[in-house]
Order: structure tokens, then sequence, then C-alpha cells
């Protein structure tokens, strides 16, 4: 029986290595970086990677008028066309003998916003040109937006399906973020941008919009208290404006700080492992350090502590095989990767974390499940907070 058990232990052994390297390079994917920007061959056209339509799409056309009823001896008499309503074309094709701009001025239109749609800048229009399939930005003019009102008027020269485009990477590069545990099995991941202050809270292996402040005022959100799986929950965000997901163009339009996927991958994967016992912060030292290594900020949190008002963080240098306590702290007056006093290299953020921390906070971190360090780790590889801050 012990040879028998042995080609299942090795059969087991191999499943788990071959399911690990394939999860290892699915992350891998979610941060590789486009080699080339996309290409456009016409003029006007949205570059969909760069921009992003909210609200929906507006189908704008006039009918023309319906065949009307006419009294034939006591009856009503009507024509049913077969195909129904009829589209007008506006300008009509055959007015090329006719002064199309003052005959046929633009249209002008109105429309409301959707309450649930954040613009941080102004919204641009465009337009479907159903000839070349693509949002182009041609034919509209004199666009207002009154934000206060949440409508936005425009001149249109023709008709047709219309949406309303923001910048998809305007809260990027972020200006700081924090992670940091509430509960076992439950974090709050803050990012801060310069429009808006994002609280995401991942419990198990769900995530929830837990506020937003624009302006450092909150702001109500309908995606608030609605607890969703962290691609939903993705999708829902950026469908709402909030968009904090870079995407491999991104590079192309935001400074970034670029480091070497696998650290990063590394970095988040080790940070979601701790997250039930130790916070995470942003420094600004990270911006200085070379793309093979990122530094962050950690210390002890445990769940339901009561909050500090000057917590005594530890900045941390992390390389993929290893990290170290920096002697500088996020006052100095410059970086160093000097070594902090009685501190150690170590192989990984665990062993690291080791050196400082309580029994409890170890317990800690042996208590969350599977599902929740998953979640966590995706919504660290999709905000990409290493590089995009």
């Amino acid at each position: 029986s012990s040879v028998q058990e042995e080609p299942e232990a090795t059969k087991y052994e191999l499943e788990m290595k071959l399911l690990s390297e394939t999860v290892s390079a699915a992350q891998l994917l979610l941060l590789e970086n486009a080699s080339e920007k996309p290409y456009f061959s016409e003029e006007n056209e949205v570059d969909l990677c760069q921009f992003t339509a909210l609200g929906g799409v507006h189908h704008l056309d006039i009918l023309e008028l319906p065949p009307q009823c006419k009294p034939r001896k006591g009856w009503m008499i009507v024509e049913i066309l077969k195909e129904g309503l009829q589209k007008y074309t506006y300008p009509p094709e055959t007015a090329e003998d006719f002064e199309t701009e003052n005959t046929f001025p633009p249209i002008e239109v109105m429309l409301e916003v959707h309450e649930n749609v954040i613009f941080f800048e102004n919204p641009m229009v465009a337009r479907w040109d159903a000839e070349g399939k693509h949002w182009k930005t041609d034919g509209i003019s004199n666009v207002s937006y009154k934000s206060e009102d949440r409508l936005i008027t425009f001149s249109l020269d023709t008709f047709g399906p219309v949406t309303l485009i923001q910048d998809a990477h305007v809260n990027m590069p972020y200006q700081s973020w924090e992670l940091r545990p509430l509960d076992v099995n439950e974090v709050l991941l803050t990012v801060t941008t310069v429009f808006t202050e994002i609280q995401i809270q991942i419990k198990e292996n769900l995530c929830m919009l837990a506020s937003i402040k624009l302006n450092n005022k909150k702001h109500s959100s309908i995606l608030e208290e609605k607890w969703m799986t962290p691609v939903s929950f993705i999708i829902a965000l950026k469908e709402a404006g909030l968009n904090i997901f870079p995407t491999g163009h991104s590079h192309f339009y935001v400074v970034i700080n670029y480091k070497l996927p696998l650290v990063e991958v590394k970095a988040y994967r080790q940070m979601a492992l701790l997250s039930s016992a130790f916070a995470f912060g942003w420094s600004k030292w990270n911006t200085v350090c070379d793309s093979n290594k990122v530094v962050f900020q950690v210390r002890e949190h445990l769940p339901k502590e009561e909050p500090i008002q000057n917590p005594n963080w530890a900045l941390l240098m992390f390389s993929g095989d290893r990290a170290q306590s920096l002697k500088i702290n996020e006052s100095s007056d410059a970086f160093s990767e000097a070594l902090k006093e009685e501190t150690e290299f170590h192989s990984t953020l665990y062993h690291m974390v080791k050196d400082f921390a309580s029994k409890e906070a170890m317990k800690k971190v042996r208590c969350p499940n599977c599902q929740f360090v998953d979640s966590v780790c995706h919504m660290l590889l999709s905000t990409r907070l290493l590089s995009y801050s």
C-alpha cells in the first residue's frame, strides 16, 4: 500500500505545482504592459484605451411622419407600413443643391447625465460612426456642461447614437493608498487620487464600495453596501466612472512608476497573505528606488484595536526575493538603502515582519481563508498600487 500511496502523493505534488505555475502566469498577465500604442487611421476617432464611455448610449433619431388618417364616407382610412416608423435622414442625402449649413443647421441637444455616473472633468461627447464602426468626436460643437444640474448641451450635425466619454486615467496616478485589517478575513483598501478618495472593503471572497469622497466631502453612490465578486465589482466601478484599474495600455497615457512585474506580483501576494494582521501604506520613496525594488510602509494592526493617532510605521524594501527594513523613514531628507540597526535581510515579507511582530499578529496571519487572500491579491493586482502611485 505504501508503494501505491507514493505515486498518489507525487501526483498531487505535481498537480499543485502546475496549478501554482498557472496562477502565477495569470497574475503576471494582469501586470503586462502592451509594447505598442493603439494606432488609429481616422482623425477624430476616439481612443477607447484612453477614454471610456459612461452613462450608456443615447440614440438620437428623427422619424418621418407616418401616413395620416383620411376620412372616407364615414370611414377613417390609414395606410399601414410594413416596415413601421421610418428614420428621417438629416440632412437629407438629396440636399447637395442647398446651402446645407443654413438650410439644415446643427441640432441642439440637451441630455441629463445619469445620476449613478461620476464625471471628474467636463464630459466629452462622441458620436457613433456606423460606416467606420467606431466613436468619433467630429460633427459636435458648442458643448456645455452644468455639473450642478447634471445637464449637458451640444450641437450635432446629424442624428445617430451618441455617448459621453471621460479620460479613463483621470484618477491616475494615485496620490497615496493604504490597506488595513478590519476583522478576520476582512480588510479596507483606501486609494486617494487628485479628485477622490475611494474606500473598498474586502470580506472573504467579496468586495464592496465602502465610501467615496469628492473634494473631501462624502459622496453617495448606488454601489455602496453592495457586495460583489472582485471581477463584477471592478466592472461596476468602471461603469460608474470610478476607474482605478489600469490596463495594459495605461502606461502610454499616465506617467507611471514602473516596477518589474514579477516583483510586483510577489509583493502583492505576500501583502495579501499578511493583510489580516498588518497594515500596508504608500511611501514616497517607492518612486526613488530602482524598478526591481518596491518600498512601502508596514505596521502591525490587529483588528478592532483602538486607532493610533501617530502610528509607528516601518519602512520596508522588497525585491521579490529579499526584504529589508530601511534605516530612513518618510520624513528623511534623502533616500538610502541602508539597513535599519538590529535588523536582518529576509527572503520574504513574512519572515521580515516576524522580526518585530507580536505572537498574536503572527497567529492571525495563519487564520484567513484562501478565498479572502485571493480576493485581496486580485484587488492589489488590479489597482497596481506600487506602479501607479
